[in-house]
């Protein structure tokens, strides 16, 4: 993004405008120096609660943000929008990630750590997701997938996202890939790429075991699965459990899809 930051000295006070980063910045140990999360900033739990909620991550309350006096502000292209960044660039010290693959969030895990002088830890963390990643064992051979993440209208994932390159780690082809990042996919579109697999995620919108049946009337002969959208989408220190989840994401998909045959 070609913006450059100095800190004068390790930043004691801390907003943070992304979940997943959120949340690693208390596995560093920096829930103190946190100051203000958005409200969707919901791990770890029993501590978010105590922080100062500073709006969503699309619409920053900024007489908050200022008056929380941050010496260092984290937040994330894809997830934060760029009209709200360049205004808090003007008054504080803005360090973004734009994280597309796993490799992108190892480094921003440990970009972070050398920023809040947590750099060990981070180092520790990202080597332990990385050997948990290169366990993980996918489906052989690659299934065609839709993965939807809403719903009136649906929306599915696309390409050059973080949610794309977890599909592909599994073995899950994405059906919609050479579309837009996430495109709308009326019901003549989803007919006619007729996935073998289609994931429903728990988030942005919450789908649930009630919603099956409605794309089963769609795809008859697909395996259906309603799946944590955290283990595809979060990535920060959530990365240490996704392998674990992913892989038994996949032999249930193994077995539905063998009893199928």
């Amino acid at each position: 993004m070609h913006h450059r930051i100095t800190l004068p000295a390790l930043p004691q006070r801390i907003v943070s405008l992304v979940p997943s980063q959120t949340e690693l910045l208390f596995d560093l140990g920096l829930a103190d120096r946190v100051v203000g999360i958005t409200k969707f900033c919901i791990h770890p739990e029993a501590t978010v609660k105590e922080k100062a909620i500073i709006g969503g991550t699309k619409n920053f309350h900024f007489d908050q943000i200022n008056a929380l006096q941050p010496d260092l502000i984290i937040g994330n292209k894809e997830e934060n929008y760029k009209e709200g960044i360049e205004a808090l660039q003007q008054k504080h010290p803005v360090w973004m990630s734009d994280i597309y693959t796993l490799e992108d969030a190892l480094q921003m895990i440990q970009q972070i750590g050398q920023l809040t002088g947590t750099a060990a830890k981070a180092t520790e963390l990202a080597l332990n997701i990385s050997a948990g990643f290169g366990g993980l064992k996918p489906m052989q051979p690659p299934v065609s997938t839709a993965y939807f993440i809403w719903r009136k209208p649906y929306m599915a994932v696309g390409n050059q996202n973080i949610i794309d390159y977890m599909l592909q780690r599994c073995g899950f082809r994405n059906a919609f890939s050479g579309l837009n990042r996430y495109p709308e996919i009326i019901p003549e579109l989803l007919h006619e790429a007729n996935p073998r697999l289609i994931l429903l995620s728990s988030e942005p919108y919450p789908f649930q075991e009630k919603h099956i049946e409605e794309f089963r009337a769609h795809c008859p002969d697909a395996v259906i699965q309603v799946v944590d959208g955290e283990m595809f989408s979060w990535y920060g220190s959530r990365l240490l459990h996704a392998p674990g989840y992913l892989q038994q994401v996949i032999g249930e998909v193994e077995r539905l899809i063998a009893s199928k045959a």
